[in-house]
């Protein structure tokens, strides 16, 4: 275990949901900030955000104190990825990497775009469903340079270190032998899912081919550079909350009882009342 645990607030599926994080102490930190980048030697830490199969586009709220997990919202409505055949919900389980930043004021050399604002997304691919926000251990194996709406937008491929075909996942390579048909739906669906919304087809670099491991954690490595810069304020944020408990050289780090009073405020944690259907519906009884 590393250590790190997850609190709900508020029923899911509702706009009021959010999931704080907690340390080994059981103080409330921040997923972004505090979860550090680096699990082991050559091994990354992964917040789960969107469980495999499931539809809801839960995402750390980079805007809001300490950076909960939340339901995105569009014009009023909670956000769900649709149904793309043949495909059910997102095909892994699907989170960012922390401490890590894409920085819209960087145009990338390889994309010719500047970075989504966001922490690097990941897709790990490996047997096991995770819960919305577990955080794991993960093994690099590739990425994939997708442009949304003219904006970078990496994936990176990476395997829970506890799966028990770990050791046989190296570079991307292997997910191709091991996993076949699986890299091509990938692109087949980051780049048709926002479609059924009325959105054109995203786009990729590289004529959407995965680039290599090496590629990959360079450019991890690049966005956590960008990351410092945001949370050391080299880097105007604009708006981004860089409250955090652990980053010594921040200008926004706070003591624990700082971090305790932003969550003490919310409504209380979820209680079993608050499991919702399997479907993740929340349905109105008929009277």
């Amino acid at each position: 275990m590393n250590g790190f645990s997850s609190e709900e607030r508020a029923a899911p599926f509702t706009l009021e949901y959010r999931i704080f994080f907690k340390n080994e102490k059981g103080q409330y930190i921040s997923p972004f900030h505090d979860i550090p980048i680096y699990a082991d030697k050559d091994v990354f830490n992964m917040v789960v955000e969107v469980p495999r199969w499931s539809n809801a586009k839960m995402e750390i709220a980079t805007k809001d104190p300490l950076n909960p997990i939340k339901q995105d919202v569009k014009k009023g409505k909670l956000r769900y990825v649709a149904n793309l055949f043949p495909y059910k919900g997102y095909i892994w389980n699907y989170g960012a990497i922390p401490q890590t930043w894409e920085d819209p004021g960087h145009n990338d050399k390889h994309t010719g775009c500047c970075g989504d604002n966001d922490p690097i997304d990941v897709c790990e691919i490996g047997s096991k469903v995770c819960a919305r926000g577990e955080v794991i251990k993960v093994k690099v194996l590739g990425i994939l340079a997708m442009i949304d709406e003219g904006e970078t937008d990496w994936k990176v491929i990476a395997i829970n270190v506890d799966d028990p075909d770990a050791a046989n996942y190296n570079g991307i390579n292997d997910v191709k032998r091991l996993k076949p048909g699986y890299l091509e739906a990938t692109v087949d669906w980051f780049r048709r899912y926002k479609v059924p919304d009325g959105k054109p087809e995203n786009q990729f670099s590289f004529n959407a081919e995965f680039k290599d491991k090496d590629f990959a954690i360079d450019t991890i490595k690049s966005t956590h550079d960008y990351w410092r810069a945001l949370v050391t304020k080299k880097t105007d944020g604009k708006g981004i909350s860089c409250m955090n408990t652990t980053v010594s050289e921040s200008p926004f780090r706070c003591d624990p009882d700082a971090a305790k009073a932003i969550v003490d405020a919310l409504p209380p944690p979820c209680e079993s009342a608050c499991t919702p259907p399997a479907d993740g519906k929340i349905r109105t009884p008929v009277k």
